[in-house]
């Protein structure tokens, strides 16, 4: 299957460099990201847990202050220099805190200090920013959840949440939640004149239980509270504590969704009367406000929605902030019951331009909209770390930030980062380095997971690349057009074996036949019955033999195999290469085999290769390239941001490169560094990166390399296309 592929109008906008309109040549860019172990002290455990949450700002825009529930502590990061951020530190608060705002020198901070889920308890915490100690603390009649200030009014939600392992989560589970509303006196307040608002009674489910999620207060002191599993909405008078307006957050029809965790993304999937269950709620004006519809209980409507205050809908995203993410390689597959899963919301005004900011907690991205008063324009998507929740604008200093709070560090990978943008005029933003274009269904080319990229042999700037076993169900060779700023996926070809789709591929490197077809390397994982295999394609796709290794050489193999193909001489002499990513049994420490595989008489030979030493994790291989007279290889360990040491092209001789056959002794090859890659991967101002998978050089000398993103499983879904030149 191959398809031609059209361009969206935003895509088309950002990949000419043609600004939408007069202002949309101001984007935000990526300047720094500060992984939020750097606030630990200098003798905690570094794999404790520890996340960023929900953040707020100094009145000046340059301290950050955000939750972290696990260490029951309030952090500071220092952006008076926001390129090159400090650790400010943790501040212990007694409690796990859920939400902070910022009022003049106070932080307002919300603090969770139940015994259980049915004898809530908490208490609103004054921290003085100037000292960073606790000025004073108010007792509240429950678990709160979020807290949010203006125009002098104060308002907490008490969600008193529900237990998910009491009768499957469902309502009601008192003790029911309520809204907590105090008039600010500068930056304080006094708890004596804390007043409770009661919430039952309202909503049209579990109305006996409202669990208020999210508050946020308008500069006429209007409350708007969302109650997700409620599906309800209500505004509150924060001056007198009148409800004003309640209403259904309702709910709506998706079409073109991916409904089916099946190892491919399809999106001919619908669904039917979802119900929002909106979390982030945000002023965008005085009568306007948006969601962001996350949907934990019942729902997942997979987008956003602005309301009119009376409760009518001003505009539903639907599925189209998922479509961008699927053409950006950020759709979560894994996560299709609920899709992308947006839950924090931020409005502010930049310059002319009024913006909203809807981050996804499952496709780690931002999405950027200009609010025209109708339907919003999607301006630009910023990457974030994985799971995204507090966002805050800083319009005074042209910033926005995005925290995360998926500890990944605690099993070996990433940490929760706090992310900084800064927007300025631009000809296009530097994220997306890679896209696709819409297919003849104008849908969005799905993709992710690049694990092997080739060079077109005649044409500059054309590039084939393939995906690999995150979608197992459909593996594809995908077309590059790499003269594009952000780099285009223009088509993509199915892999069939007999007519369909050749299922149980681990596809970790492409290159080229000398028929116009392809050589295909997919990794094997020998303990689990898994074979490494040589697969042959034609230009459509379609299996023309899968070549399996020696039995012999395998016995050795582990869950580490085949990871590059490539090929070097014609005819007779054609040699098909296969590097094998890590050491089997048999091999010596640091030594891996690059396996030779001559079609000519299908014999197979190999030679070693020496790899790098790390202290720390594993070193392999990721791809072999034929380039004129030398091989270059990446070598890379498994390492993530500031771990990462290893990231490096090497190149070997092809003299050097004499196969002999299997069961001997092998020669070891010398391999001469050609590239750190280090600098590349650091350039995006995000943090590295640890799989730098694919290398190409194409006709007109230009390499490239590109990152796996593990099809957003355990990754934030970014993935970095970068142009090295010539090198």
């Amino acid at each position: 299957m191959h398809r031609s592929l059209a361009i969206g109008s935003l895509a088309a906008a950002l990949l000419s460099g043609t600004a939408l309109n007069a202002s949309a040549a101001e984007y935000f860019d990526r300047i720094a990201s500060f992984p939020i172990t750097a606030n630990l002290p200098n003798d905690a455990d570094k794999k404790g847990e520890t996340v960023a949450e929900i953040i707020s700002a100094s009145e000046d825009g340059n301290l950050l202050v955000y939750t972290d529930s696990p260490r029951k502590s309030l952090g500071f990061i220092d952006i008076t220099d926001p390129a090159a951020p400090k650790p400010g530190g943790l501040l212990a608060l007694g409690g796990e805190p859920t939400s902070v705002k910022v009022v003049g020198g106070t932080a307002f901070v919300a603090v969770n200090t139940s015994e259980s889920f049915t004898n809530p308890s908490g208490k609103l915490v004054l921290v003085d920013l100037a000292s960073r100690k606790i000025a004073s603390e108010c007792q509240l009649p429950g678990q709160p959840d979020s807290v949010a200030a203006n125009a002098g009014v104060l308002a907490i939600a008490i969600e008193n949440e529900r237990d998910e392992k009491v009768n499957d989560g469902a309502l009601p589970q008192l003790p029911a939640g309520a809204l907590v509303i105090g008039s600010l006196k500068g930056n304080t307040i006094e708890c004596s004149a804390l007043k409770t608002v009661a919430m039952t009674g309202l909503a049209d489910v579990a109305g006996d239980d409202p669990e208020p999620e999210y508050v946020d207060v308008n500069g006429e002191g209007k409350i708007v509270a969302t109650m997700q599993e409620n599906n309800y909405i209500v505004v509150v008078d924060g001056k007198t504590g009148k409800v004003e307006t309640h209403f259904s957050a309702g709910q709506t029809d998706l079409k073109n969704i991916d409904t089916k965790k099946d190892g491919k993304i399809d999106l001919s999937g619908s669904m039917s009367g979802v119900v929002r269950e909106p979390d982030g709620v945000h002023w965008i004006d005085s009568t306007r406000f948006a969601t962001a519809n996350e949907g934990d209980w019942k729902g997942g409507s997979r987008g956003f929605t602005i309301f009119n205050k009376d409760g009518s809908v001003s505009y539903e995203s639907g599925a189209s902030l998922e479509h961008e993410v699927v053409a950006l390689g950020h759709y979560p597959e894994a996560r299709n019951k609920k899709g992308v899963e947006l839950e924090g919301i931020e409005a502010a005004r930049f310059g002319q331009d009024n913006l909203i900011f809807v981050g996804s907690e499952r496709a780690s991205v931002v999405g950027v909209y200009r609010d025209t008063g109708a339907a919003p324009e999607l301006v630009q998507v910023l990457p974030t770390g994985v799971g995204p929740e507090g966002l805050i604008a800083i319009p005074s200093r042209n910033l926005f930030v995005a925290t995360s709070e998926t500890p990944l560090h605690v099993e070996g990978g990433v940490a929760p980062h706090v992310m900084i943008y800064q927007r300025a005029e631009r000809a296009v933003p530097a994220y997306p380095t890679i896209r696709s274009a819409k297919n003849d269904q104008g849908l969005p080319i799905a993709w992710g997971a690049l694990s092997g990229i080739v060079a077109d042999k005649s044409q500059a700037g054309k590039l084939y690349a393939i995906t690999d076993s995150a979608y197992g169900a459909a593996p594809r060779i995908l077309t590059i057009d790499a003269t594009r700023k952000p780099a285009l996926i223009t088509a993509e070809t199915l892999v069939t074996r007999n007519g369909q789709a050749a299922e149980k591929l681990d596809l970790e490197g492409v290159a080229l036949s000398s028929d116009g077809g392809f050589w295909l390397a997919s990794e094997g994982n020998v303990p689990k019955g898994v074979r490494n295999l040589l697969v042959k394609v034609d230009a459509k796709g379609a299996i023309q033999e899968e070549i399996s290794l020696p039995a012999a050489l395998e016995e050795g193999a582990k869950n580490y195999g085949v990871e590059g193909v490539t090929v070097t001489g014609s005819g007779a002499d054609e040699i098909v290469w296969l590097a094998v990513q890590r050491e089997w049994a048999d091999d010596a420490k640091n030594s891996v085999k690059l396996l030779a595989y001559k079609p000519s008489d299908k014999s197979w030979g190999a030679v070693r290769y020496p790899l790098d030493m790390t202290e720390e994790g594993w070193v392999g291989l990721s791809e072999i390239t034929a380039v004129g007279e030398r091989v270059i290889i990446i070598e890379r360990d498994n390492q993530i941001a500031e771990k990462a040491k290893i990231k490096k092209l090497y190149s070997v001789s092809l003299s050097d490169m004499k196969p002999v056959a299997l069961g001997g002794e092998l020669p070891l090859v010398k391999k001469t560094l050609l590239r750190d890659l280090l600098p590349d991967l650091k350039a995006a101002k995000g943090y590295v990166l640890d799989k730098v998978e694919s290398f190409a050089i194409d006709a007109a000398g230009d390499a490239y390399i590109v990152t796996d993103n593990d099809g957003v499983s355990g990754s934030s879904g970014e993935t970095q296309f970068i142009k090295l030149g010539k090198l």
